[in-house]
């Protein structure tokens, strides 16, 4: 069994996982799994995110506001919220926020405005971001070059060139379920490229999950199906990929 998986982006707060939530995560670290940060999508799921990591010791939690919700919400409240969270020992990032062209489900002038919002905060409270990018690659790294924040670009979905445009600015890669697909061309010549010191792990449960469990519900211990997909790429054990992975996701999130 692959141990000490280190989940950096996952959604347990999602309805999901409303009927067996307190027992999967009471299971998770019996499978392997020895931390996970919950990711927030909006300020209600902030405050979710910080109770559970209240309740469970390896969980972690980034608050913010995903580029679905931006034109749901005031600036205003992003800030009285994330203020206020981010004095919790376990709050390590805000996150997850950036831009989504793909859905739209929020204008596009909002979104880079609630985002640009967010990364303002993140450089002012010293704080790593977890970014969203979908068909957004240009604004995105547009706006990680103005405010050039630590942090992660999580389920990367750009090119090995923009890869390298991201690691340029200090950030990290975060990889999933995707380079276990069919045709995953883009995201395994990503996890072939990545230096070993900028790749994180993650499932974005619970979506996401990984062959040969895609169409299920993702939880964090099928990193391990995602891990030997992308050892076997760089040619390399398991165990390893996995645990520098943790050591990168602990050092990025300055989890001790």
């Amino acid at each position: 069994m692959i141990n000490n998986i280190f989940d950096s982006h996952a959604h347990y707060d999602d309805e999901k996982f409303n009927e067996d939530r307190d027992i999967l995560l009471s299971s998770l670290p019996s499978k392997g799994v020895s931390g996970v940060i919950n990711c927030a999508c909006d300020l209600k799921s902030s405050a979710f995110s910080a109770e559970l990591s209240d309740k469970y010791d390896y969980i972690y939690f980034a608050c913010g506001v995903h580029p679905h919700e931006a034109e749901n919400v005031e600036l205003s409240d992003i800030k009285n919220t994330i203020s206020e969270l981010i004095n919790k020992d376990k709050c390590v990032a805000i996150g997850e926020i950036g831009l989504d062209y793909h859905y739209d489900f929020s204008p596009r002038d909002v979104q880079k405005q609630v985002f640009e919002y967010q990364l303002s905060l993140a450089k002012d409270f010293d704080l790593p971001v977890i970014v969203h990018d979908r068909e957004s690659h240009e604004d995105t790294l547009n706006l990680l070059r103005k405010y050039k924040p630590k942090g992660v670009l999580h389920c990367f979905s750009g090119s090995v060139e923009m890869a390298q445009e991201v690691i340029k600015l200090g950030m990290y890669i975060g990889l999933g379920g995707a380079v276990t697909f069919k045709n995953a061309k883009k995201p395994v010549a990503v996890a072939a490229f990545v230096p070993e010191n900028r790749l994180l792990l993650e499932t974005d449960c619970p979506y996401m999950a990984p062959v040969p469990l895609r169409g299920t519900r993702c939880t964090s211990d099928m990193i391990s199906f995602t891990a030997q997909t992308i050892a076997g790429v760089r040619g390399i054990e398991t165990q390893d990929l996995v645990d520098r992975a943790t050591a990168n996701t602990k050092e990025l999130f300055n989890i001790k």
